[in-house]
């Protein structure tokens, strides 16, 4: 069993799979966490690269994610709104605007 007061902080299903399978949630953050110091990217610019990824996806529970932990270590709310504004014409605008609605989720 995980005992980890972020893990109560998450949304209930990847809470559910933190509790139920420990060694899996810990075995997926080290690869996150290895990804990211893989490269020389900073810290804000993987912040909107994973927002963008996530915009692509068409994973609402990513965006916002993204957009908490983003707010969280203090990345401008207008860089997060931006990243929706430049999906426009690689995913188009139905999709920009979903992303949009989606990170004013949790800017507003």
């Amino acid at each position: 069993m995980v005992d980890d007061p972020d893990v109560d902080d998450l949304p209930e299903v990847p809470s559910e799979l933190a509790r139920e399978h420990p060694s899996v949630w810990e075995q997926y953050n080290e690869l996150g966490a290895a990804c990211a110091d893989a490269g020389p990217i900073d810290g804000e610019t993987r912040r909107l690269v994973k927002l963008a990824l996530a915009i692509g996806a068409e994973s609402e529970g990513a965006v916002h994610s993204h957009v908490r932990r983003g707010l969280e270590e203090g990345v401008d709310p207008e860089a997060l709104e931006h990243v929706a504004l430049l999906s426009i014409p690689t995913l188009g605008f139905p999709q920009a605007m979903a992303a949009r609605s989606w990170i004013g989720d949790e800017t507003e």
